[in-house]
């Protein structure tokens, strides 16, 4: 029962659906996601850019980070791509918007980098690369050499740890006064009204909540300690807000107010009165004599010292 029969066919192996089949290698392939997208093209001839699936498909970039890199990579030299225009620009607000223009620099598809101009002025230079790790001449149009790795090292990861630092101390108040801390982080927390870069995290302002309240303690108004963190700031966005408040706390410190001294109080006046002894006017703590009188009737020899002293006429027994 286990001999095989030798003379019969061997049966024909089938062939695996989908693979190598010549009348199903087109079909297949399209019908294999039958949700996936189906792309219409029409070739552009005018009013286009060229993006690298580099970008379009990045694994750690998000939508809207893709998104303003397409839009930046497709507008003119010369056009301002700052938070403001962006925003204005875009529904998204400047938080996003500064987010994602962050996530571009970590990743190499934006360099900004600060110059200051003929006149002094300080200015933000922003330079769109369309392919990270390469970098094109200002001056020619043709694309230059890979950009070396030492360069590329210095300009996009030295931003990353910049973020991370420690916050710089701020002053203590000599009383951690509820109250005070109470006023400091209301203080903290409206800045953003003033400035919406000023918009803090809960850490930032717990860490910052008691340099304020020094500052309340030392008899200043919260209007005055909003006005000194908001005036004269940066016209470039600030990178740091948080930094640059405990700057100012620390920095622009107002000494304490100065301790007032206590007055003595005013002597006490006693009223007129005439002593019993020798009926003179005096005025005194003792209700019944002088002070001549006092010292005399508590001196030695008095009745109250316990000391008998003779009588001056009085005549010794014989």
């Amino acid at each position: 029962m286990d001999t095989q029969n030798t003379s019969a066919h061997p049966h024909a192996q089938s062939r695996n659906g989908g693979k190598n089949h010549p009348r199903r290698r087109t079909r297949g392939h399209v019908n294999a996601h039958p949700g996936g997208v189906i792309h219409d093209n029409t070739r552009h001839t005018t009013r286009f850019t060229v993006i690298g699936n580099h970008l379009a498909q990045h694994p750690e970039l998000s939508g809207l980070a893709i998104g303003l890199a397409v839009h930046i990579q497709s507008l003119p030299t010369g056009t301002p791509v700052d938070i403001k225009t962006l925003t204005a620009r875009f529904p998204e607000g400047p938080t996003r918007i500064a987010a994602a223009l962050r996530e571009l620099e970590t990743h190499g598809y934006l360099r900004r980098t600060r110059e200051r101009t003929e006149s002094g002025r300080i200015v933000t230079r922003t330079v769109s690369c369309n392919q990270p790790g390469r970098h094109r001449d200002h001056n020619t149009p043709e694309a230059a050499a890979p950009k070396p790795p030492a360069r590329r090292a210095t300009t996009v990861p030295q931003q990353e740890p910049a973020r991370r630092r420690a916050l710089p101390a701020v002053p203590k108040p000599a009383y951690a006064s509820p109250v005070f801390l109470r006023a400091a982080t209301e203080v903290l927390a409206g800045l953003r009204r003033t400035d919406h870069r000023l918009m803090l995290s809960a850490t930032d302002a717990e860490h910052l909540a008691p340099g304020v309240a020094a500052w309340l303690e030392r008899d200043l108004t919260p209007t005055a300690v909003r006005h000194a963190l908001t005036s004269d700031l940066p016209a470039e966005p600030l990178r740091r807000p948080a930094a640059l408040l405990a700057h100012r706390l620390t920095a622009q410190l107002p000494p304490l107010p100065p301790f007032s001294t206590p007055e003595p109080p005013p002597p006490i006046r006693h009223p007129l009165r005439n002593c019993k002894t020798c009926d003179r006017g005096y005025r005194g703590p003792d209700p019944h004599n002088c002070h001549g009188c006092m010292s005399t009737s508590t001196g030695p020899g008095s009745p109250d010292s316990g000391t008998r002293v003779a009588h001056p006429t009085a005549q010794a027994w014989p």
